[in-house]
């Protein structure tokens, strides 16, 4: 099942991205030719930029991207491999990613309630929106380490 949510999720980030880039052209192009600008595109901009990384961390950590000291981990044995994929699980990736769906909740329930908007003149409003990718952000990478803990698991008992 969370093959197909990363999966599906990284097909709508990859579009999102391609929308941040028409969008950065129009609005470069807007205010360097037409002296035109507005605040609230340029919040767009963080807002997609928002979307793409909080979104691909489920999906980096599936394809084995993300950020780790390979020059040791590249010498170790596939057992010890698959040791510190365990350990890094249990220990680091599912603490965060539930300590962080813990007080995300809150977070956008707050910016929810008080109807949070931009302080800029012209900004965008209902922030709630892009918070509340902070907690599904990592709902979806804990279900994504918990698949990767079973298959090193796995892997760990069969060397």
């Amino acid at each position: 099942m969370i093959k197909y949510i990363t999966k599906y999720t990284s097909y709508f980030t990859a579009f999102i991205l391609a929308l941040l880039v028409v969008l950065i052209v129009y609005d470069a192009t807007n205010r360097y030719m037409f002296s035109g600008g507005s605040t609230a595109l340029q919040e767009l901009e963080w807002h997609f930029f928002d979307v793409i990384i909080l979104l691909s961390i489920a999906f980096t950590l599936k394809h084995n991207a993300h950020v780790r000291v390979d020059i040791f981990y590249d010498r170790f044995s596939l057992k010890t491999q698959a040791l510190v994929n365990i350990i890094s699980i249990v220990f680091f990736i599912l603490p965060l990613s539930f300590l962080i769906l813990y007080i995300g909740i809150d977070f956008v329930e707050l910016s929810f309630v008080q109807n949070e908007a931009s302080s800029d003149p012209g900004g965008l409003t209902h922030r709630w929106i892009v918070k509340s990718l902070m907690p599904l952000a990592f709902a979806f990478l804990a279900l994504q380490a918990l698949e990767m803990l079973f298959s090193e698991v796995k892997k760990w008992k069969s060397l």
